[in-house]
């Protein structure tokens, strides 16, 4: 039975099924060829008691503090400020694209928002400027990887759910990698720039340094809040995704002024959509998993 259901696994993922339905269909497939059917009574139970866990309300938080920044302008006051903060160097567009990456990471935790986020904002101004737009876009690729390292992170979330480490750990054990990987990345840009006779971009004045500062500067709070909530034991890392989560509706909303009703709600709408793909996706693992032990 237990090369069978892999088996099956296998051949529906190579035949382009969504992987959540061949994690479902191979243990299903496994229990009645090895004619064990009775176990199949346990499986809804344990796809639902692998998703109805306190550390997994983490998510749909997480997820919700993204999307709410992402129709509230605080990504484009994030860019604003890399722009500033490192744009007068060669290719300083791509290299800010790297920095916003770094600091998005701290506020998503999850590389498709930071793709998403980011990238309908850097590629067309790269391209805008001479950059190719595969170049464009395999620089926004490769540094919204850093979005699941730098915490908080969605991933470790999980992570740290089916392996049973602490979350707090695990978020601490991410920050040197991430910015390591963010520095490294910054030096390869750099030598490809000049290799490739990027020009200098036309970067904002240091002069308005101050007045893009505080404006991002809201943004820039919510790493410091989650990771010192998290080490000081005042929040658990669940509850920190909450705060984050609330954080950033009350900058939205009285810092940034940006969101409506009508886009609260879309927010809420996107989200649940995200948190729905995610939770199936985990049910269904846990679901694997319980059969292959």
């Amino acid at each position: 039975m237990p090369l069978t259901f892999f088996w099956v696994f296998l051949v529906l993922m190579a035949a382009g099924i969504p992987i959540v339905f061949a994690l479902a269909a191979g243990p299903l497939a496994g229990f009645l060829l090895a004619d064990q059917a009775t176990f199949m009574k346990m499986l809804p139970q344990r796809m639902f008691g692998g998703i109805a866990q306190f550390p997994i309300l983490a998510i749909p938080l997480f997820i919700l503090a993204g999307e709410v920044m992402n129709v509230s302008g605080i990504t484009k006051s994030l860019v604003h400020f890399a722009n500033v903060l490192i744009g007068h160097v060669r290719a300083g567009l791509a290299q800010a694209n790297i920095v916003a990456s770094i600091m998005f990471a701290g506020l998503s935790g999850s590389a498709v928002a930071d793709t998403s986020a980011l990238g309908s904002i850097f590629i067309p101004a790269m391209e805008k400027d001479g950059y190719s737009r595969p170049f464009a876009a395999a620089v926004t690729a490769a540094s919204s990887v850093i979005g699941p390292i730098i915490p908080p992170s969605i991933p470790m979330v999980l992570y740290a759910l089916v392996s049973d480490q602490s979350v707090g750990y695990l978020f601490a054990a991410g920050m040197a990698p991430g910015l390591l990987m963010g520095l490294m990345m910054g030096v390869t840009n750099f030598l490809v720039a000049r290799k490739r006779g990027f020009p200098i971009d036309n970067s904002v004045p240091l002069a308005e340094m101050p007045r893009v500062t505080f404006q991002a500067f809201p943004a820039l709070m919510l790493p410091v809040i989650l990771l010192g909530g998290i080490y000081s034991g005042v929040v658990t890392p669940t509850e920190a995704a909450a705060v984050a989560a609330f954080y950033a509706l009350v900058i939205s909303v009285l810092f940034y002024r940006s969101v409506s009703p009508g886009q609260f709600y879309r927010t809420l709408a996107s989200s649940s959509r995200s948190t729905a793909s995610v939770g199936i996706l985990i049910a269904g693992a846990l679901t694997f998993n319980y059969v292959i032990t």
